[in-house]
């Protein structure tokens, strides 16, 4: 029984060679006609599998940079925060000095 609403399941494996055939310059249309993946799951493997070669000896894929960009955001937000933090902090302990200076010229003063 199959519909419209069936889906095959493809293994990892599959379809990184998917991915590999493509990127080795067969067309959407060859794989579609020749192994009968969607022009959809294609699109989404190819995004999801895809290399890039960073340096001689780095090759990441498209999953791994995109956890890459959602660590740096994580890490600037953070950083963000301790440079607001240092600043009121600085602030603070001027009030501080500020303070103790004024209380000194009061007591002595």
């Amino acid at each position: 029984m199959s519909g419209k609403n069936s889906q095959r399941k493809y293994s990892e494996d599959f379809k990184k060679t998917i991915v590999t055939l493509y990127e080795s310059g067969k067309t959407y249309s060859d794989i579609k006609k020749e192994y009968g993946v969607s022009s959809s799951a294609l699109s989404n493997w190819v995004r999801k599998y895809s290399q890039v070669k960073i340096d001689d000896d780095t090759v990441l894929t498209a999953q791994q940079i995109k956890t890459l960009q959602k660590r740096n955001a994580e890490l600037e937000e953070e950083n963000l925060i301790l440079k607001k933090a240092k600043v009121n902090f600085q602030i603070c302990l001027f009030l501080l000095l500020l303070a103790k200076q004024n209380m000194m010229i009061y007591c002595y003063g």
